[in-house]
């Protein structure tokens, strides 16, 4: 099976997850990052990675995710909420709902990652009203998210994907 994985990250979170990935993917597998990934037309098995950026996959990876058609995908994501939370969720279905319906959704895997300090500075200045303003939940969002992405998170994406890659195997054979 040739597969791929790709990323796009900004703060490193989601090139970390991508490289836990590729330890479990089959040996025919490349990484790439989204701007130096090759056309995805001649591959098995596509892993697309992204930063959340306002609520859905990064601009980078959205650009590449348009490019594929007719092809198994598992997406990935990092993002400074909680992963279990309903905006984690919403995230991953409107990233999911950027890719092209010919392709065969197989499973996504979303992990908290730390934020970028511009970003994280940029709340402080905001004024208290506003939906992104620092209050003390949302500091201790941040605290944990730059906990995040770990060896836990690591475990948890390589669980998800081979447990996918087996059912993909299964499938095919």
């Amino acid at each position: 099976m040739k597969s791929l994985v790709i990323y796009s990250s900004k703060t490193g979170n989601t090139q970390a997850v991508a490289n836990a990935i590729l330890e479990i993917m089959p040996e025919e597998c490349g990484i790439f990052t989204v701007e130096e990934a090759p056309e995805p037309d001649s591959y098995d098995l596509i892993a697309m990675g992204f930063w959340v950026d306002r609520g859905t996959a990064d601009a980078k990876a959205q650009v590449y995710m348009k490019k594929i058609h007719n092809q198994k995908v598992i997406l990935f994501a990092t993002l400074g909420a909680y992963p279990d939370s309903d905006h984690a969720r919403d995230c991953m279905a409107r990233a999911a709902l950027l890719m092209d319906s010919s392709n065969e959704l197989l499973g996504t895997f979303i992990c908290q990652g730390k934020l970028d300090n511009k970003l994280v500075e940029g709340f402080k200045t905001l004024p208290k009203d506003h939906p992104h303003a620092l209050t003390p939940e949302r500091i201790a969002r941040h605290q944990e998210a730059s906990k995040h992405p770990n060896e836990e998170d690591f475990s948890k994406a390589k669980g998800i994907f081979q447990r996918i890659l087996s059912m993909t195997q299964k499938h095919a054979g």
